[in-house]
């Protein structure tokens, strides 16, 4: 990478290790992997089931301690902070997005996004003036009101990146987020998360094995058992002053 871009790295690892015990021997999940992603960019990791890569965001993003090797997010030595630390630290800078939307079956889209605003400090007012920008901006305007069993898969998913964009994330990280969703559903996913690093200047980490999303990704890195084999840009990164995050709604 040029290291005049090296200013603009939201998140940069090395030499991350993680094993799992099974019985009496370790699995070596994670193989000493050296991984950055820049802000304004959607870096796609690629790989096959159990490669590794869900293990990878999950070290990268404070879920997950790895046993070697560090993370520096936003500047921050994510490992080194105490574990209420770093729960603050992803509910401050960090949004995530699952392929089983985890949304609460209880509440409609709106309550959905306002709730995790809630937590971060806003008002009553101010979370439900914000939800409903993140709604309207993934579509879901006239469906807000709605709980997810009358939502679709699609519009599910929408809810969950719309509970994502409202915090406002510098990091947004996604598990397999078009896996359950039909081409026409998972290609209008992915846009939503091309635009949360165009348009806000999010460094989006996407996890995936569906070879569709690779047309919209600014760097494909493949990882096979624990190492990334891989690494190649698809787009030269955009200038430094373009990566800066835009509110919500600006």
């Amino acid at each position: 990478m040029n290291p005049a871009l090296s200013q603009a790295r939201a998140i940069e690892a090395k030499g991350l290790v993680k094993r799992f015990k099974t019985g009496r021997s370790h699995i070596e999940v994670l193989k000493g992997v050296d991984f950055d992603a820049l802000h304004g960019d959607v870096t796609m990791v690629m790989g096959p089931s159990g490669s590794g890569k869900s293990t990878l965001v999950a070290t990268l993003s404070g879920l997950l301690r790895p046993d070697e090797g560090g993370v520096k997010a936003l500047g921050e030595d994510l490992w080194s902070h105490r574990p209420g630390r770093i729960d603050r630290f992803r509910l401050d800078h960090c949004g995530f997005i699952f392929q089983g939307f985890n949304l609460f079956g209880a509440l409609t889209a709106l309550q959905q996004v306002t709730t995790v605003l809630k937590y971060k400090g806003f008002s009553p007012e101010e979370a439900r003036a914000k939800a409903v920008v993140a709604l309207e901006e993934v579509g879901l305007g006239p469906r807000m009101n709605q709980r997810p069993s009358e939502l679709s898969g699609g519009e599910k998913q929408r809810v969950a990146i719309a509970r994502a964009l409202a915090k406002e994330p510098r990091l947004l990280f996604a598990d397999e987020p078009t896996s359950a969703l039909d081409g026409e559903n998972g290609q209008v996913v992915i846009k939503l998360l091309q635009r949360a690093a165009k348009s806000h200047g999010a460094a989006v980490i996407c996890v995936t094995h569906d070879p569709r999303l690779e047309a919209y990704a600014d760097r494909i890195i493949h990882i096979e058992d624990g190492r990334i084999l891989d690494d190649r840009r698809t787009r030269a990164p955009a200038p430094a002053a373009d990566r800066q995050a835009v509110p919500m709604g600006a």
